[in-house]
């Protein structure tokens, strides 16, 4: 079956969400901002595309539920997306496909996205023009991944986009291998937060500020401590103090990344 990638919200969100983890990792800011520029007028809570994003989200997303419950999500997601509509949504995707070709170049659409196959069989649910025949198959599919999976030999059966999706993760780990695990999550939380509105990376902010500052704070208190590395620490416990009054800026992005990484630092020394 041919499928327009280009014409698939799920798959310009996905390669979006790639470019600016790219962006952020290689510290290419002017690149960061036109997609975090990008995101916010396409992506943002409540407009046309999130919306249909949420819709795909909704079928790619949702595991070990019941046949009967994921049947009846199945109808109800179509239905939804009917309400839709269709021609705002066609005209919205050739704005941002311009944009996107305009401000960060063609590239953009060669990205790998690991679901991209599942990707295309909810879009073929979506789309009016599939036959009935494709479109039972895919809407079986789409069923079979929501439904718990069989276990054959005491594993669970791994399909090929599990695996596919591995091997990508694994080289991203390989070329950025100095990022540190929670620097990788924060990332995450920051890439999710245009298609929820920021609720998950709100919920992960209280919590790492909480860790970070707690971890700050153990090790400045020991009496052995250097009084510029002090000093500076308590710089920092007074940013992620004030971090708590107000939302979430572009500019906290980088300083909460180098916090991790300071506080990664401090305590590598303190062991020493």
């Amino acid at each position: 079956m041919k499928h327009n990638k280009k014409r698939n919200t799920g798959f310009i969100y996905e390669s979006l969400a790639k470019e600016l983890t790219k962006a952020i990792v290689d510290k290419d800011l002017a690149r960061k901002e036109k997609i975090v520029s990008i995101l916010k007028e396409y992506f943002d809570s409540n407009l046309l595309l999130s919306r249909e994003l949420q819709l795909y989200n909704v079928l790619l997303e949702t595991k070990n539920i019941r046949l009967s419950l994921a049947e009846r999500l199945l109808q109800e997601t179509k239905v939804a997306h009917k309400k839709l509509d269709g021609k705002k949504i066609f005209d919205t995707q050739s704005r941002i496909i311009g944009t996107i070709n305009k401000l960060l170049g063609k590239e953009v659409w060669s990205n790998f996205v690991p679901n991209f196959k599942s990707m295309a069989s909810v879009n073929s649910i979506f789309n009016s023009k599939t036959s009935v025949k494709q479109r039972v198959l895919f809407e079986q599919a789409a069923v079979d991944r929501m439904v718990e999976q069989p276990e054959k030999n005491g594993e669970v059966l791994e399909s090929i986009d599990n695996i596919v999706y591995r091997s990508f993760i694994q080289k991203f780990n390989d070329k950025y291998s100095n990022l540190l695990q929670e620097q990788k999550e924060f990332l995450n939380k920051f890439i999710t937060s245009f298609a929820d509105d920021g609720f998950e990376l709100r919920i992960y902010l209280n919590e790492e500020i909480e860790r970070l500052k707690n971890s700050i704070d153990d090790i400045v208190n020991k009496e052995e401590t250097v009084p510029l590395i002090e000093e500076k620490a308590q710089e920092v416990i007074k940013y992620l103090d004030g971090f708590r009054r107000r939302e979430f800026i572009q500019e906290d992005l980088e300083k909460i990344l180098k916090t991790q990484e300071l506080v990664q630092e401090l305590r590598i020394n303190d062991q020493n």
